[in-house]
């Protein structure tokens, strides 16, 4: 089976550390369970200005190294690839951010995982610039059985793909969702785990 991971918050804690660097810049302190909204301008209360701000500094590399793992993640990826699936992690990031993020992976034992930019956000610092890129026309012509998202941002492109069974992590900002029949809540990795076990 072809697994379809999304990178920030299903594979490490980004929200959380967003949440650290919004208390030590800004004096915002909003608990990470607080985080209700994906935008983090809104989240956090945020002019334009202090927006950019934060998101230049949590995508400097030094930052991005220091994302902790959602806990089992790459175990469980691990796992996955070691009975044959395949697992490609698609990712939002502005894509100057390829190779701090190609090194996390790696250095969390997911050299396996194939990683690819979308610009899911449409988002201005998103530049079409390498093989590892991804147009939505090309990203339809892929295929997924499974995929693992916490934004309700994206779940427009995996709409695309109908047999698609789609794992939402957990995370504050999601709960709000209504969610398709082929959508379902996941806890954790193991969780998610067992669900790509049952249908092997």
């Amino acid at each position: 089976m072809n697994i379809y991971v999304d990178f920030d918050d299903c594979l490490c804690e980004t929200a959380l550390e967003f949440t650290r660097i919004a208390a030590r810049l800004f004096g915002r302190n909003v608990p990470y369970e607080e985080v209700r909204f994906f935008n983090l301008q809104k989240s956090f209360d945020l002019n334009e200005e202090e927006y950019q701000q934060l998101m230049e500094e949590g995508h400097r590399d030094k930052i991005l190294l220091g994302y902790e793992e959602t806990p089992n993640a790459s175990k469980v990826l691990n796992e996955l690839m070691d009975a044959g699936h395949e697992v490609s992690i698609i990712t939002g990031r502005p894509d100057m951010t390829y190779e701090v993020s190609r090194r996390w992976l790696d250095e969390h034992e997911l050299q396996r995982a194939k990683l690819y930019f979308l610009n899911k956000y449409g988002r201005d610092t998103f530049y079409q610039t390498g093989s590892y890129n991804l147009e939505l026309e090309d990203f339809y012509k892929m295929h997924f059985d499974y995929a693992v998202e916490d934004s309700p941002l994206a779940f427009q492109y995996l709409d695309h793909f109908p047999e698609l069974k789609v794992m939402v992590f957990d995370r504050p900002w999601n709960q709000e969702c209504e969610l398709k029949d082929n959508y379902y809540r996941c806890s954790d990795w193991n969780y998610i785990r067992k669900q790509i076990r049952n249908n092997d």
